[in-house]
């Protein structure tokens, strides 16, 4: 059974996120964990006791932005990601946020929209891979 919720279990939460940006599509690993993380809500999803997916959620007056969204490789295609993203606004939204942001990669972008996020502002480089910016009022 899978389960999605808020976790202090960073340390899980990073590891994942190293296994997915990292390992797979070749993220530096010095960017991956940042000041961020320590203002951050973290969520994790696991199957029974094995974490499958994370996110974090960082609040700025009002603004979600959320982050660091990742599956791992082998549940892809499972819906796993849109319930973690599902999680993230419901979270926004619990602690009063108006707007969700994030920075998608832009063959991410038609998933994105189907959650209700629009794109805003022009493509960016995120270590040489092209991001758009999108939100959600909530």
């Amino acid at each position: 059974m899978i389960q999605i919720g808020h976790t202090t279990d960073t340390e899980t939460c990073f590891a994942l996120r190293h296994a997915v940006f990292v390992a797979e599509q070749g993220y530096t690993a010095e960017g991956e964990v940042d000041a961020l993380d320590a203002q951050s809500l973290h969520l994790l999803a696991r199957d029974g006791d094995t974490p499958i997916a994370t996110a974090r959620v960082y609040l700025d007056e009002g603004t979600a932005k959320i982050g660091r969204v990742c599956v791992l490789k082998e549940r892809r295609g499972e819906g796993l990601g849109a319930q973690v993203i599902k999680a993230a606004l419901e979270l926004a939204v619990t602690h009063s946020a108006s707007r969700a942001v994030l920075g998608a990669q832009v063959q991410a972008i038609g998933f994105y929209e189907k959650l209700g996020f629009t794109p805003f502002g022009d493509v960016y480089a995120d270590e040489g891979e092209p991001h758009q910016m999108m939100e959600q009022r909530l």
